[in-house]
């Protein structure tokens, strides 16, 4: 199971809106098959470790309860599995999905395979985590980006930020972007640093969706945004604006109700969830870091720390949150911590 895992991690951030399932094929110590969810989607894990594969009495390790629901791209991997022969079939979680949701389990199980479920389930829930918030809470998994000064800052108070972090620390931001469905940033930092969002330097990968939070929709035209619309999936969610102008170029528009003048961030959310995503990589700005974390929508936190100080007067990682009481403030678990580079790595989640 652990290998199983291990193989779906390889799906992350090119599968939405399928889980990044992994399966390996064993017979009396031997590894017959192996694979793992496909950029897009499909094949699922289940077919791609079973094609070639002769499976008659082996065991089947799948990280998430095989699919009962046929689709127009493929059988359903329950029936799969009960054609291709084998034994026994091992999962680490049930699929919480309706069209899913134990029948596949129960399919097996009326075939005559035994079923044995639970297996590593603590690991798959943290793999899977992105699926079953879309499945469970209606929206994605939001993992914040952070990089910043020993001081907490992210600019000179002129607005200068490049570089604060060096390069093996960009370069593993370009690897956690590939690892989700999506990018989001807000408006303001769209506007100051007109960034393009892509995986770069990692070969043939499927581009994260851009997402970019912009209540008025009063973002630069000829920004790289807007030049790469109609290459790179461009959404923006707002509650205003011109809209027409940003589809002719190629932009998806999404209106959401505002909230304090500005993008409702959790309806914001909601409606990223609605259209599949399961993992989204937010990388600021201060505003919008202060938005998701005082509405309790940050689960994992990625801190890059560099070895400068700017001082009181440069721009703050996160912007003001209005607490009065330490108490209130957001609490999360530290997972990770490691060099990159000439810079530090926290890793957290949300407690």
């Amino acid at each position: 199971m652990a290998h199983a895992l291990a193989l779906g991690r390889r799906g992350l951030g090119q599968v939405w809106p399928n889980p990044a399932v992994g399966c390996v094929i064993v017979r009396d110590g031997r590894l017959l098959g192996r694979g793992w969810t496909q950029a897009g989607g499909r094949p699922h894990a289940e077919a791609m470790a079973l094609a070639g594969t002769a499976a008659a009495g082996a065991t089947a390790y799948v990280t998430l309860e095989p699919c009962a629901h046929r689709s127009p791209r493929g059988p359903a991997c329950a029936d799969l599995l009960v054609a291709s022969g084998v034994a026994r079939v091992v999962t680490a979680l049930t699929d919480p999905d309706p069209r899913t949701a134990g029948q596949g389990h129960d399919r097996l199980r009326a075939a005559g395979i035994a079923v044995t479920t639970g297996v590593l389930e603590a690991e798959a829930r943290r793999d899977h985590a992105g699926f079953l918030m879309r499945i469970l809470q209606g929206r994605p998994l939001v993992t914040l980006k952070l990089a910043a000064t020993l001081d907490g800052r992210i600019a000179t108070a002129s607005g200068e930020s490049r570089w604060i972090t060096g390069e093996p620390a960009r370069r593993m931001v370009h690897a956690l972007r590939a690892s989700h469905d999506a990018v989001m940033i807000g408006g303001g930092t769209a506007r100051a640093d007109d960034p393009v969002l892509t995986v770069r330097g990692f070969g043939a990968v499927r581009q994260p969706v851009r997402v970019v939070l912009s209540a008025g929709l009063d973002l630069p035209r000829d920004g790289q945004l807007a030049r790469t619309a109609a290459e790179v999936p461009l959404w923006l969610v707002h509650t205003g604006g011109d809209a027409a102008e940003w589809q002719a170029l190629g932009a998806e528009t999404i209106a959401v109700p505002s909230r304090e003048g500005g993008v409702d961030i959790g309806a914001a959310l909601a409606a990223l969830g609605a259209r599949g995503l399961t993992r989204v990589f937010c990388e600021g700005g201060g505003g919008l870091a202060a938005s998701l974390l005082s509405a309790g929508l940050v689960d994992e936190l990625v801190m890059f720390s560099a070895g400068r100080v700017i001082g009181a007067d440069g721009l703050p990682a996160v912007a003001a949150l209005g607490l009065d009481r330490l108490a209130a403030a957001p609490r999360f678990d530290l997972v990770e911590s490691r060099p990159v580079g000439g810079d530090v790595l926290h890793r957290w989640r949300r407690s």
